[in-house]
């Protein structure tokens, strides 16, 4: 890939001339705070810098969290994009690396008082800006899911502590890689699957080990999505539009086959295309099926199988029902995890008086041999059914730690790991297994009603040999891990 950067406006000045003039005024050496405390370490009373990779709706978002938080200071933002229109979609307004840059200019001039503020640095290339900025202590990465492996990946072998949208991976393959790499570093990392920093997770975790519906043998995990949020089960189009000039398409298709350039791909529908996103799997599956996975300390399946609505090699179902089993862990049984997407959902428990909803468009329910337990999306608002039976419930003492609440929760536990060296919750030995399982589902769903047979610690389906080449795709000449 070919370097290529945006400059800042004129009459700014960047870190690198900054530091580079003072050093040469200073009469001593200033030695670098990582030489003092270890590879990626920031003491305690620093600014930790922040470099944000992909500024589309999602990571714009993340970005205003973070610099929300007074520990934070965003120096750089890197998008192929310069600015896009995002008023059709529910993030709104216009995104992308020059309005971010912008923004954080502006936040920032406003907290320190200085009008003329004009640090933050725009990039086009994520490589190209980890190279040059070597100040950054810390990458946030909100790409497509195709490039999550990509950006996180960099971020680690420049040892960066790395905030990576979920799902953290595209295949199997590569959580696994990024887990390995995380380790090997030693550095601070999290996934952002918001839920798990919530208090109904710790709450449905708690409840289970407290016993409150015995032993769960079946989970049942759905979502409404994709329908109403972006179309699948469709093929590529054939018309070639021109390539917008505000976007480098090279760099958005990274490392996906070549096709032409289209607004069916871009810059939201892209999670409905197999060779970019992962459809309603990766978008919510990382939030839903978390907390069954962290409740009943799910690892590996032994089996996966799905069903679907028709879709075809470039685009997903617009409805499937993938099935997981797993095996028994300790004194937990052997237990069966179905999910459901598309506006596809288990029956109706029966215990479930009239009038109360079944999740919130999205939800988990646990079946045990003493009772049900059902929450929302992100394990919110947990209840045994039926109502009655949680009145009465008697809820155990918390045994385990809470995150502070507020939208800043699961951005700020990866700040304060960073500070302290005490691991987020949903760091890469957390979320890298849990991405596993998720994107699993969608290689289950590829071999069309077939039971695979899955040995995870060799990532191979064991019966179905031709179902291992979606354990790791074919990346586009120039793109490697």
């Amino acid at each position: 890939m070919s370097d290529q950067a945006t400059k800042p406006k004129s009459g700014g000045m960047t870190r690198r001339e900054f530091l580079g003039t003072t050093a040469a005024a200073a009469a001593f050496t200033i030695v670098p705070r990582h030489v003092l405390g270890g590879p990626g370490y920031v003491a305690p009373n620093d600014k930790i810098n922040l470099a944000m990779i992909g500024v589309g709706g999602q990571g714009t978002y993340d970005m205003t969290q973070f610099m929300a938080l007074p520990e934070v200071q965003v120096v750089a933002v890197c998008d192929v994009v310069k600015e896009w229109d995002y008023s059709k979609f529910y993030f709104g307004g216009v995104k992308g690396r020059e309005p971010a840059r912008e923004l954080v200019d502006k936040t920032y001039a406003e907290k320190t008082g200085n009008g003329s503020y004009k640090a933050c640095v725009a990039y086009v290339d994520f490589y190209d800006m980890l190279e040059k900025e070597s100040g950054i202590d810390a990458i946030s990465v909100a790409t497509t899911d195709s490039l999550h492996a990509f950006a996180a990946m960099a971020g680690l072998k420049k040892r960066k502590h790395v905030y990576c949208q979920k799902p953290l991976t595209h295949d199997v393959w590569e959580a696994r890689q990024l887990r390995l790499e995380a380790k090997k570093q030693g550095v601070m990392t999290q996934m952002g699957n918001q839920g798990r920093a919530g208090d109904g997770n710790r709450q449905v975790v708690e409840w289970i080990a407290a016993g409150a519906i015995g032993n769960v043998h079946e989970v049942h995990c759905w979502t409404n999505r994709p329908a109403n949020y972006w179309p699948q089960g469709i093929k590529r189009p054939d018309e070639t539009p021109s390539v917008p000039p505000t976007i480098d398409w090279d760099r958005w298709l990274g490392p996906a086959q070549w096709r032409y350039f289209h607004p069916l791909y871009t810059p939201f529908n892209w999670r409905g295309w197999w060779d970019f996103g992962t459809g309603a799997l990766g978008d919510m599956g990382c939030h839903i099926m978390d907390t069954p996975v962290w409740a009943l300390n799910l690892a590996h399946p032994s089996a996966v199988q799905a069903s679907a609505t028709p879709f075809t090699e470039d685009s997903g179902p617009i409805a499937s029902i993938v099935t997981f089993e797993f095996p028994a862990r300790g004194k937990m049984p052997e237990v069966k995890l179905i999910w459901y997407e598309g506006g596809l959902t288990p029956p109706r428990p029966s215990e479930l008086e009239d009038g109360y909803p079944m999740g919130d468009g999205s939800g988990v329910l646990f079946i045990g041999d003493k009772g049900k337990l059902m929450c929302n999306t992100y394990g919110a608002e947990p209840r045994l059914i039926p109502i009655a039976a949680h009145k009465k419930y008697k809820q155990p003492a918390p045994t385990i730690e809470r995150v502070p609440d507020g939208p800043q929760g699961i951005y700020a536990d990866f700040i304060k790991s960073i500070k302290t060296g005490k691991p987020a919750c949903s760091n890469f030995e957390v979320s890298g297994p849990l991405t596993e399982i998720v994107v699993m589902g969608n290689l289950a769903v590829h071999m069309k009603g077939q039971r695979l047979l899955w040995d995870g610690e060799k990532m191979e389906c064991t019966n179905v040999p031709e179902a291992n080449k979606y354990v790791k795709r074919e990346y586009r000449e120039g793109w490697s891990l």
